[in-house]
């Protein structure tokens, strides 16, 4: 098998076993991709087919947002911030919270008077659970009414033998106003069966139960896929990368086609993909045109051939 450090970047649809390391690991790496990124630090791409927008731009920062929207406001932002310990090393709970502050106001300043937030943030079991406790407490000083607070169970984990495993993503959920939000039904998973009842003298569980194949989603999603690398929507370089059915979730549950949805952090484009799917339009940033790039690129690579992402490849090829 190839590795990554050797791989050209020429065109091979037979290509397999061909992934990039972790991009927020790789500095050098992540240099080499740097002048296939069509995008520079403060420019923007515009689609030609849906008018979407990819910009190499800091969610932090008011102006280059300002930029991004055009005047324009959301009906439904979902981010998912870096927060894993690449993050924390660099720099410490009060400044993450400070910055986290920066792109929240920008986030309300671009809503809608009826819209809806949603944050992936993540809870470390060695720091106190940071950044999550901190960033609920700063979330007190916007006018979000807080609606729910969403765990995405993961199949695979991590932890010791002293401790237990951690499978579990957390997704916040704030409203701006009273939008619209339409109920989620999802197919009943194998982890709910049970619930053994007598009934009419024989001993039932409760998909025998039932009067439906389906069921209504909560705020504990154990049937969507956590992303690795046989699956055909997994972009190797992004760390941590939401499942596109989680994506889909929110997107119909908090807006309607046509909508406008942002993403302050686009990564590996999954909002992006998942919006041109349910047809909304959606407007991204990211502040490195790595990613920006392969946002754009995995776009393309859907109209183009169908597939979500490259399985055993990359978006370099």
């Amino acid at each position: 098998m190839k590795s990554a450090k050797s791989a050209d970047f020429s065109v091979d649809s037979h290509m397999k076993n061909n992934p990039l390391p972790r991009l927020d690991a790789d500095e050098n790496f992540r240099e080499e991709l740097l002048p296939y990124c069509r995008l520079q630090p403060g420019e923007i791409w515009t689609d030609p087919v849906n008018g979407h927008k990819v910009g190499c731009l800091d969610a932090a920062s008011r102006t280059d947002i300002e930029r991004l929207m055009g005047g324009e406001r959301a009906q439904l932002a979902v981010h998912d911030p870096p927060y894993n310990l690449v993050a924390f090393q660099e720099r410490t709970v009060a400044k993450f919270i400070n910055w986290c502050r920066q792109w929240v106001e920008n986030s309300w300043l671009h809503l809608d008077d009826n819209s809806a937030l949603y944050i992936w943030l993540g809870a470390d079991q060695k720091n106190d659970f940071q950044p999550l406790p901190e960033f609920m407490i700063m979330m007190r000083d916007f006018a979000f009414e807080s609606k729910s607070f969403i765990t995405m169970r993961n199949q695979r984990g991590y932890g010791t033998q002293k401790n237990w495993m951690a499978v579990r993503q957390e997704l916040l959920y704030y409203v701006k106003g009273s939008p619209p939000f339409a109920v989620q039904y999802t197919d009943i998973p194998k982890v709910l069966r049970g619930y053994y009842k007598t009934v009419n003298g024989q001993k039932t569980e409760n998909m025998e139960r039932s009067k439906s194949e389906n069921i209504r989603a909560s705020n504990v999603w154990v049937d969507i896929q956590q992303v690795f690398y046989r699956m055909e929507e997994n972009v190797s370089g992004c760390y941590a990368q939401k499942p596109l059915k989680a994506i889909k979730r929110i997107i119909n549950a908090s807006s309607q086609p046509g909508d406008l949805v942002i993403d302050f952090f686009s990564h590996s484009g999954t909002t992006l993909l998942a919006a041109e799917i349910k047809k909304r339009r959606c407007y991204t940033v990211d502040i490195d045109p790595v990613y920006c790039e392969i946002s754009i690129r995995r776009l393309e690579r859907f109209r183009q051939t169908g597939k979500t992402g490259w399985q055993n490849g990359h978006p370099f090829e």
